[in-house]
């Protein structure tokens, strides 16, 4: 059995419309469950290709995690234009045998990122009642839960952005990241974890 990557253990970056091919090998081989969990019921091979094929749009934003060199989660903002005050869908997903690893932490974190560096006022995940995971997720990244009989919307309102927000965007936890550089810098805040 493989062990879990540690946070650090994995890079994450932008998807870009060259990468279509290993996002759709990525949606491909998700098993039923998954499938199931991410798009709210069953879904079919031809219906994952399609959605992988159309994903990398002008209106969204795609980050993937890389873990041992292949694409193993994304983290989606969708809806970025058209709108006023400028809301914004996020959508996650890891491979189970990724999970419980830090990658959806990491990756809500990048897409929440670039929500606030785009001035997105609002942004919603939708999930299914039994994906606790996701509900989880949403909790330690201060979203508000509401629960309907299938689903759960979790809600949250990105600040205004900051350099620290641009640098976590295009880089990762900037708080990490200076903590690495310089350990030894009582002037670094402290994430709580």
């Amino acid at each position: 059995m493989r062990s879990k990557p540690a946070p650090t253990a994995f890079d994450i970056r932008r998807l870009w419309s060259a990468d279509s091919t290993i996002l759709i090998e990525h949606f491909q081989r998700l098993d039923t469950q998954t499938r199931h969990m991410r798009f709210g019921g069953p879904v079919s091979d031809s219906f994952v290709t399609d959605y992988a094929a159309q994903a990398l749009s002008i209106d969204s934003v795609i980050f993937g995690a890389f873990p041992d060199g292949g694409l193993r989660g994304v983290a989606e903002l969708r809806g970025i234009l058209g709108m006023w005050p400028k809301q914004a869908e996020i959508a996650l997903l890891v491979e189970p045998d990724w999970q419980d690893g830090g990658i959806g932490d990491a990756l809500l974190g990048r897409v929440i990122a670039a929500a606030q560096n785009r001035g997105i006022n609002k942004v919603h995940m939708l999930c299914l009642r039994e994906n606790a995971r996701m509900q989880s997720l949403a909790r330690k990244h201060e979203a508000e839960l509401i629960f309907y009989i299938g689903d759960v919307e979790a809600t949250l309102q990105p600040p205004w952005p900051t350099p620290m927000s641009v640098f976590e965007e295009v880089y990762g936890d900037p708080h990490g990241y200076f903590r690495a550089v310089f350990p030894l810098g009582p002037w670094l805040p402290r994430r709580s974890e």
